[in-house]
Order: C-alpha cells, then sequence, then structure tokens
C-alpha cells in the first residue's frame, strides 16, 4: 500500500508535466506555427464592433491611472472603458471620476459597498450595450494590440465564448518574482495550450479574457458566492457547450506577489475557488451527463490532483514521523526523493522550462539570467499547490454556500 502511495506522489506529477509538453508543443506547431512566418500585427477583422473593457477596481487609487493610461493604446478602434468602483475605502472614487472627465471613453460606475469582483463584473455587463466584453485587473497593462486577438476568435466562430490572454509577470526583482516568471510560461501557459490541445480548459485567466456576452447572459453570468469567478465562467460556458480558447499573442502585464504571505493566501483562495466550483457541479450533477463528457478529463485532471495533494501529505507525515520514532517496516519511508526520481524530476523540470520558454520567446523575451531560478519550480509548484490544496479542500467544505465572495487588496509585489 505504502509502495503505490509513494509511486502515486512521485509519478504523478512526472505523467503530467509530459502530458502537459506533448499537448503544449502539439497546439504550437497546429495553431502557431503557421503564423510565425505571417506579418507582424493582429489579424485584420472583418467589422470592429463595440467592445467594452471592464476593469473592477477595489482600493486601486495607487495604479489604476497607469492601468487606464494603457488601456487607451489600444490600437482596436472600438472600444470603451467602464471602471467599476467596488466600494473602495480609500481615495479610488475621485481617482476614477478624474479619470472620467478627462477621457471620452471611459465610464464610471459606483457601488455602496463591497459586494465582490463577481458582481462588479455582472453590473458593468447590464450596464453597457457592447456585445462584448474586455476583462482585465486594475493592475494589468493590456497590450495595445490584445484586444483585436482576441476578437479575432469571437468573430471568426459563433460558438466562442471566451478567449483567455497571455499573462505576463512584469515584477522581477525579487526572487518571487523570478520564479513566478516561470511559473506563468513552464505551467501557467504550458497547461492552457495542452488543455486547448485536449478539448477543455481548466480556466480562462480572470486577469485577462474577452467574452461574448450573449454566452454569459445564458449561463446567468459570474456567481457571486465563488471565490474564483474565472473558474467559474469557465466551467458555465463549457458545461453549456460553449467554446474557450487561448490565445497567446493577446498579452497582459501584470504584477505577482513578491511575499510568502501573500503568495500563500493568493494560491488558497485559488485552490478554494476551484474545490467550490468542483462541489457546485457535482451537487447539481450538471458534469455527469453524456453530453458535458468533453468536460470529464478536466475532472478527472482536477481530482486526481486533490489525491495526489493528500497522497504526498501522507507520504511527508510518515517520512517525518520516521525522523522521531521507530515505524514499522511497512510504514517507513526513507527519504522523500529517491535517487532515481530525483533525476527523473530534475530532468524533467529542465525540459518543461526548456520547452515553455522556448514557446513564449516570441512574446516575451525572459533575460536567461532568470533561467536558474525556474529550473525547479515547477517542482516547487507542486509543492506549494500540494499545501494549499490541503487546506482549501476542508475550508470550502465548510464555507456557506450563499456566503458572498467579497475582496480585498491582494499583493502585488514590493513597487519602487
Amino acid at each position: 500500500m505504502l509502495d503505490a502511495l509513494t509511486a502515486f506522489s512521485y509519478y504523478y506529477p512526472l505523467f503530467m508535466a509530459y502530458l502537459w509538453i506533448a499537448g503544449a508543443v502539439f497546439y504550437y506547431w497546429r495553431f502557431e506555427r503557421p503564423r510565425a512566418g505571417a506579418p507582424g500585427g493582429p489579424p485584420l477583422l472583418g467589422a470592429y464592433p463595440l467592445v467594452c473593457v471592464v476593469v473592477p477596481c477595489h482600493n486601486e487609487g495607487p495604479q489604476i491611472n497607469e492601468t487606464v493610461a494603457c488601456l487607451l493604446t489600444s490600437r482596436y478602434p472600438n472600444f470603451e472603458v467602464v471602471l467599476v468602483d467596488d466600494g473602495s475605502g480609500d481615495d479610488t472614487r475621485q481617482v476614477l471620476e478624474s479619470l472620467a472627465s478627462r477621457h471620452a471613453r471611459v465610464r464610471v460606475i459606483h457601488l455602496a459597498r463591497n459586494q465582490g469582483k463577481a458582481v462588479a463584473l455582472n453590473t458593468a455587463a447590464l450596464m453597457t450595450s457592447a456585445e462584448y466584453l474586455a476583462c482585465i485587473d486594475a493592475d494589468a497593462l493590456l497590450d495595445p494590440d490584445a484586444i483585436a486577438w482576441m476578437m479575432g476568435h469571437l468573430l471568426a466562430s459563433p460558438r466562442v465564448a471566451a478567449v483567455t490572454g497571455n499573462p505576463r509577470v512584469r515584477n522581477r526583482t525579487t526572487l518571487l518574482g523570478r520564479l513566478q516568471l516561470g511559473e506563468y510560461s513552464s505551467i501557467i501557459g504550458l497547461i492552457k495550450r495542452a488543455q486547448r490541445t485536449y478539448g477543455r480548459v481548466f480556466t480562462v485567466s480572470g486577469v485577462v479574457v474577452c467574452f461574448r456576452k450573449a454566452a454569459l447572459h445564458d449561463v446567468g453570468y459570474w456567481s457571486p458566492e465563488i471565490l474564483t469567478e474565472d473558474i467559474d465562467i469557465s466551467w458555465k460556458l463549457q458545461l453549456r457547450h460553449w467554446d474557450v480558447r487561448f490565445e497567446p499573442q493577446a498579452l497582459c502585464w501584470i504584477l505577482t506577489p513578491e511575499t510568502l504571505g501573500g503568495l500563500w493566501q493568493q494560491r488558497v483562495r485559488w485552490a478554494m475557488g476551484g474545490v467550490q466550483v468542483v462541489l457546485k457541479h457535482f451537487r447539481f450533477a450538471h458534469i455527469f451527463v453524456w453530453k458535458s463528457r468533453r468536460m470529464w478529463p478536466v475532472l478527472a485532471e482536477y481530482l486526481l490532483s486533490v489525491a495526489w495533494s493528500y497522497a504526498m501529505l501522507a507520504v511527508a507525515l510518515l517520512w517525518l514521523a520516521g525522523l522521531v520514532v521507530e515505524l514499522p517496516p511497512e510504514f517507513q519511508v526513507p527519504t522523500l526523493l529517491s535517487g532515481w526520481a530525483g533525476i527523473m524530476l530534475g530532468t524533467t523540470c529542465l525540459l518543461q522550462v526548456g520547452v515553455s520558454l522556448a514557446l513564449d520567446s516570441r512574446y516575451d523575451a525572459t533575460p536567461l539570467r532568470h533561467f536558474f531560478w525556474m529550473i525547479w519550480y515547477p517542482l516547487a509548484y507542486w509543492m506549494l499547490s500540494m499545501a494549499a490544496t490541503v487546506v482549501a479542500v476542508p475550508r470550502a467544505l465548510f464555507r456557506r454556500i450563499k456566503k458572498r465572495a467579497r475582496w480585498v487588496s491582494p499583493d502585488r509585489g514590493i513597487q519602487a
């Protein structure tokens, strides 16, 4: 029994890494490579319908000016910006009003108290005439061509409900910042490519995504009680048989946590949101009908990752216990990382980082000096995910179902 548990703990992440690598390489070969030799710039669209860029704001006074200034440089010709002040307690209201008074494209919506990001998004969706919504975070800098790249998919097929972009880390001055720079390439970007290859994605990136409003209306918009509105809306859309795509050229430059506390809080929230979404669809059995079969691999991957987290926890606890007391032979774990497993993990991490950097080199010329720190981040990512999942599952299980998912300003790194 312990041998099986140990084998699952060691080799499940290896299997998933190679599955992601294979899927991402195929995605590149099928979708990105044909565009590599084409002239630069976004696709020329047959029409340019109005796009509403929605920016939910909660205590965003220090950075929202930069975000809006970047948005206004967009080369998509027909867009408006809707800034939703979600009950901020700082000077956000005054800053937003000043922006609206100076820029004709900018409108402001004020919510009297903090209702959560989902409510802010729902409010903006219902108060714009635009049939397409580009949603970004208030600290994100959107590439001038990102809207056009995402709209290319939405206009090409009426079944496309959402197009998620390619977030890139812009704070790279600390070790945690550099590690997450690697994560967004070797983990997140790789997974999105692979999942698109295999049919369905676990989640869009809430920091940069464009939606068809008709699809949002079809599924009832965002759910206010879910901590991760991006995971929830992704599942709702795909379970209604809408298509969700990934566009690596829709770039968005983001700030990431650069303290251990901030990173931990972010990952626990992400993990709790994932558990909430899965429990929600288990409760209503939406995912078990034959029409939802294309979501079954996504569900299986998620459930296996949760099982792996608890298996790895059990192995680690047995190893720690063995350092203190003499355990029966059948429960002894001599080391957490055997020689062969260590070689395999190291080789896989090198391959995964190398492939991911090669795929993303067209979009983000990552400095080579960061490569050393990226080598082991896939392993650290698994450990962080394991700990966050172990903590998140009981929290999500005992969280009140209808409790509103309000937010606080996240850790945005060490600012100069």
